[in-house]
């Protein structure tokens, strides 16, 4: 079984974890990650845009003219779709874009988006993320030594840290979650996906479970 790296947060090696994509999903179906994608990106939607029909633009009922006899074509309202000012032919109405997924398939597609993230060497195991206090500076210095400068990065702890997470907020394309909040989209989004090794065993362990 391959065994990917586990640094500290100095970016120094200190020993090695086992994993293979197969240990999350036994295989990445690309078509089941596009949908589950595109369900969170629709359900993200605000679905408010709206416009005005004929009937709800200002503007007089009267004929503009005469039936017959001006060589103009006939016309009845000046709030017609046809003429500058009036409503739109075909308005837009409110609506709501949300719709799911069944729930075994979204936690499917979760597991492949993590084991697409060790297929393509895109996954940083860190053995221990923890701060007294939320630093900024501190979080920087860790992404730097660990080669995720200035790279979008998804930081996956085992449970919601606080200070982590304020530690984060601030850096330009860094996201934290922790890992009952992953999803599909949060984690293909990113380039790369940087995760403490407790978080590394809380997805093994509900992988195995989720795959009974």
């Amino acid at each position: 079984m391959p065994e990917l790296p586990v640094y500290d947060r100095s970016g120094k090696k200190v020993g090695s974890y086992a994993i293979e994509p197969t240990d999350l999903a036994p295989h990445i179906n690309k078509q089941l990650l596009h949908e589950a994608v595109v369900m969170y990106q629709a359900n993200r939607r605000q679905g408010s845009a709206k416009s005005k029909s004929r009937s709800e633009v200002s503007g007089s009922t009267k004929k503009m003219y005469r039936q017959k006899g001006t060589g103009n074509a006939r016309a009845g309202s000046r709030r017609s779709g046809v003429r500058r000012g009036g409503g739109h032919i075909f308005a837009r109405r409110p609506r709501d874009y949300t719709y799911r997924m069944p729930r075994k398939a979204v936690q499917l597609a979760t597991r492949m988006a993590v084991a697409s993230k060790i297929k393509d060497d895109q996954l940083v195991i860190v053995d221990e993320l923890k701060f007294d206090q939320p630093q900024t500076k501190e979080m920087a210095g860790v992404l730097k030594s660990l080669g995720l400068a200035g790279m979008s990065t998804l930081v996956t702890t085992e449970s919601l840290d606080e200070n982590v997470y304020k530690s984060a907020r601030n850096i330009q394309k860094v996201a934290v979650s922790p890992v009952a909040d992953l999803n599909a989209l949060a984690v293909l989004k990113p380039g790369r996906m940087l995760v403490t090794k407790a978080a590394l065993d809380v997805i093994k362990q509900k992988a195995s479970n989720g795959s009974k």
